[in-house]
């Protein structure tokens, strides 16, 4: 019995992990948000990018989805 524990926590690992992988990386993120801000003709700078990326989190999926705009926010306040 305790076997199948293993296999039903290992499953459940894998599943946890794939789930993880299917956001986008920082960089697919910002490269699709530059092309959605030039091809709606729009100027590139950071108040268009904090815009969709605020846009963007409003329609967050997810906890993981959340995080993972807020430190693309993040990223735009760094010096």
């Amino acid at each position: 019995m305790h076997h199948n524990s293993y296999i039903s926590d290992s499953a459940n690992a894998i599943a946890q992990y794939f789930n993880k992988a299917t956001l986008p990386t920082q960089q697919e993120t910002l490269g699709q948000i530059v092309v959605e801000i030039l091809t709606d003709g729009k100027s590139l700078n950071r108040k268009s990018l904090c815009t969709k990326l605020l846009s963007r989190l409003e329609q967050a999926a997810g906890p993981e989805e959340e995080n993972h705009y807020h430190t693309l926010i993040g990223l735009l306040f760094e010096r």
